[in-house]
């Protein structure tokens, strides 16, 4: 499995982006994908995640970013995408996408439970 993470940046406090994650080797769709951060001498943080159950795709969201950050999936590119709106100064950082093939219907929050990693995409908003 092979994860491309893109779009990522430089953008003024109150902007937006959208950060792309291009999954090949195997079905995205299938398994959770989530977004995971990391800033300068900080430990790497869960954003966002995917799952999937009966009911359609679920999603569990860092509460800092709840309402700002919307992540959605698009089975027929296998693309995992995270739209960001109202960027914050403290929401620069590099994101990665990462992929846990051992759950779908639960999206876990620990980077360890996480078997694929993106090389990373920069983030840097500014005051």
């Amino acid at each position: 499995v092979q994860l491309q993470a893109s779009g990522g940046g430089l953008v003024q406090a109150g902007g937006s982006l959208r950060l792309s994650c291009a999954v090949s080797g195997r079905t995205s769709s299938a398994y959770v994908v989530a977004w995971f951060r990391q800033a300068p001498g900080r430990e790497r943080e869960f954003v966002q995640g995917i799952g999937i159950s009966r009911r359609g795709s679920i999603t569990h969201s860092l509460d800092s970013v709840k309402g700002r950050f919307t992540i959605s999936r698009d089975n027929a590119n296998n693309t995992v995408y995270l739209q960001m709106n109202s960027l914050k100064p403290e929401d620069t950082a590099v994101y990665y996408c990462a992929t846990a093939i051992s759950y779908s219907t639960v999206v876990p929050t620990v980077a360890e439970r996480y078997n694929y990693w993106g090389q990373g995409t920069q983030v840097t908003v500014s005051s």
